[in-house]
């Protein structure tokens, strides 16, 4: 499984910011390319604030970090579990939509 980065992060994705049992899946910054359990983890840790994939970008850049499967943004949006190990994604993290991916024309 690909390192992910953050403060205090857990084995399975969940950082001192988030850290539900659901908190369980990480974002991939498209400047550095690094997976991130969080915004807030990456934008404390680097040097650039964090910038997502367009909405319908088929990169992978979201990733469970209980199986180490990764999706779009746009799939994992429709998602409410992981369709690989079937663990449940926390559904308030979509609020940060606007935060993940960049808004598409």
């Amino acid at each position: 499984m690909e390192k992910v980065y953050g403060f205090l992060v857990d084995n399975q994705g969940r950082c001192q910011h988030y850290h539900t049992d659901l908190d369980i899946i990480a974002n991939r910054c498209q400047i550095c390319n690094k997976l991130y359990s969080c915004f807030k983890c990456h934008d404390e840790n680097e040097l650039h604030s964090f910038e997502g994939f367009d909405f319908n970008s088929n990169k992978l850049s979201v990733m469970c970090c209980v199986c180490g499967q990764e999706f779009s943004y746009k799939i994992y949006s429709e998602l409410t579990n992981c369709p690989s190990c079937k663990s449940a994604f926390n559904p308030r993290c979509k609020l940060h939509k606007n935060i993940y991916t960049k808004a598409t024309n």
